[in-house]
């Protein structure tokens, strides 16, 4: 692992986190039905860590060396507001995957200021997960 395909793969990390900022923002003008001020309050106080995520991700894209990007990962459609939050779910076991995976590669390159970094945006994304999982569960039909 060096600095440059580090920069590669949290800049993957970057797009997918404006996306999950588009996504957040999206979803909560979408949310329909009896429950829309609870989802649509959800969805928005999960943008703030998004937002701080992506920010610290650009910064060290940048101490790296790197050019950190602009353009966000793509939103999945959603028309229902279960399926927006089985979206939302799918991204966020995502995210917990890849940080995992880079605090580990972070380790490897020797900077343990971005693997702690990395390990504290799993405990948050993957604490998304789970309160999402949780709405999910009895769910109507």
């Amino acid at each position: 692992m060096d600095k440059q395909t580090m920069v590669k793969l949290l800049n993957e990390d970057l797009a997918g986190e404006l996306g999950a900022i588009i996504q957040y923002i999206t979803y909560a003008a979408k949310a329909t039905g009896p429950y829309r001020p609870q989802l649509s309050a959800f969805f928005l106080q999960e943008v703030a860590d998004e937002q701080l995520h992506a920010q610290y991700l650009a910064n060290k894209i940048c101490a790296l060396g790197g050019e950190p990007t602009t353009v966000p990962r793509p939103v999945p459609a959603a028309k229902t507001d279960k399926e927006m939050l089985e979206e939302v779910l799918k991204a966020e076991r995502k995210a917990t995957a890849d940080y995992s995976q880079r605090a580990k590669q972070a380790d490897e390159l020797g900077d343990k200021g971005l693997m702690v970094q990395l390990e504290d945006m799993v405990r948050d994304e993957s604490g998304h997960s789970e309160e999402t999982e949780r709405i999910l569960r009895d769910w109507p039909l």
